[in-house]
């Protein structure tokens, strides 16, 4: 769903417009209804307050959904960074000649993962995909080589560490492929639009109600383009920054 994708941009706008739309219903239909007996208001607001708090309770579910996925990408950087440091210093326990090839490979690679992360453009991100495919059909290579050659337990070892930095990959690229289902975001909007429908219909015509029937329709946007902010990892502004990777391409740099 593009519209996820974008939560600034297209979500927070599309969201406000569904819900003060909705509320602007409730509104307009309780307008052309006699008033309600004091019995049937009483039910009202009990049906209201019960919506309003599985809603409430909807929403902090998804967030820590959002929250946890955000979470889990962070920590699959770190552990990339340390797995691609490791293998580095591995690197030395191949032959000299093997050693200078794999580490001058793991810098190339390392310097496509940081732009794994900072990329937004789509086009841009697939090339970096499949160059990154192809570099590690290389660094593959590139240790079996003289594991096959001189096997070891030392290249036994090195050959495991290169494991680890492609395996390392593949977590991550499975981490951000990991959203939030459709079905709960259509579950939320579901409970939100109701929600929105019954606070205009039991505005009526106080006019303190009518003046705070945006406030609902705001507060869910906001809300809204939060989650799928934080979930999104690419398009949204909250994103998982590469500091790991970067610090650790700078300590490669440094003699």
């Amino acid at each position: 769903m593009i519209v996820l994708d974008y939560p600034l941009l297209l979500l927070l706008p599309l969201s406000f417009a569904v819900m003060a739309a909705s509320a602007w219903l409730g509104g307009w239909y309780a307008a052309r209804r006699p008033t309600d007996a004091v019995d049937t208001r009483d039910d009202f607001n009990v049906i209201l307050a019960a919506t309003l708090t599985l809603l409430g309770l909807i929403i902090g579910f998804t967030f820590s959904m959002a929250l946890n996925r955000y979470d889990q990408r962070k920590n699959l950087e770190e552990e990339e960074a340390n797995a691609i440091g490791t293998q580095y210093l591995r690197a030395g326990l191949l032959p000299a000649a093997d050693a200078a090839k794999v580490r001058a490979l793991l810098k190339d690679y390392l310097d496509l993962r940081i732009q794994f992360y900072t990329v937004r453009d789509v086009e841009l991100y697939q090339q970096i995909n499949a160059r990154t495919t192809k570099m590690q059909t290389e660094l593959w290579n590139a240790v079996q080589a003289p594991a096959v050659a001189q096997p070891s337990p030392i290249t036994a070892l090195a050959a495991a560490g290169m494991n680890d930095v492609l395996n390392s990959q593949g977590y991550t690229q499975a981490a951000w492929w990991n959203r939030i289902p459709r079905t709960a975001w259509v579950l939320m909007f579901s409970i939100a639009i109701v929600s929105n429908l019954l606070v205009g219909y039991g505005a009526r015509s106080a006019k303190l109600g009518r003046r705070l029937l945006p406030v609902l329709p705001v507060v869910a946007a906001i809300t809204f383009m939060l989650i799928a902010d934080i979930d999104s990892p690419r398009g949204g502004l909250i994103r998982v920054s590469p500091q790991n990777l970067q610090s650790l391409e700078e300590s490669l740099r440094t003699p």
